[in-house]
């Protein structure tokens, strides 16, 4: 396994719509695995492929808290939303790719999801709570949506000038 750079806004990539994953090969298990180590070694709690600059509908995430017992790393290829509640949450939401940056999100309080396991076959779960949240940030990743794009603009261009700042210290090293 292999830990991927993680992609910083503004960067194009993650504005760009994922393709989906045409089938189930030894280099989609590799990212799979690279993907779920980037993730815990950030760490956060979920990443889609466009984060790590491969524009694939896949995403990989584990929304246990601590206290909570076992990790239960998933992964998500060409995940849909398939129904979501009529009731909403709102969740402090972050992002590996704009990170110390957080924001309130409103977003519908369950999803049901169906996804194409590394397994092969199709999987459909409902999601509440935390795990709603992180699926649907994720999903939004592979559409080519920040957490960001549902603040205010004034808000929005606040947290994308500190990202610029924060793109250039580290490129001066």
């Amino acid at each position: 396994m292999t830990l991927r750079p993680i992609l910083i806004h503004p960067d194009p990539r993650l504005k760009t719509l994922a393709e989906p994953v045409p089938a189930i090969t030894d280099e989609i298990r590799r990212l799979a695995d690279d993907m779920l180590e980037t993730m815990y070694d950030a760490p956060g709690i979920g990443l889609a492929a466009p984060q790590i600059g491969k524009l694939s509908r896949l995403l990989v995430m584990d929304a246990t808290k601590e206290d909570e017992g076992a990790a239960r790393p998933m992964v998500l290829i060409n995940p849909k939303v398939t129904w979501e509640s009529e009731a909403r949450s709102v969740y402090e939401e972050g992002c590996l790719s704009i990170p110390e940056q957080f924001a309130d999100v409103e977003r519908p309080a369950e999803v049901e999801v169906e996804w194409l396991g590394l397994d092969g076959k199709t999987h459909s779960e409902r999601f509440d709570g935390l795990w709603a949240t992180c699926v649907q940030h994720e999903i939004d990743h592979l559409d080519g949506r920040l957490f960001i794009d549902y603040l205010k603009p004034m808000k929005r261009q606040m947290i994308t000038r500190k990202m610029v700042k924060l793109k250039r210290e580290r490129a001066r090293g």
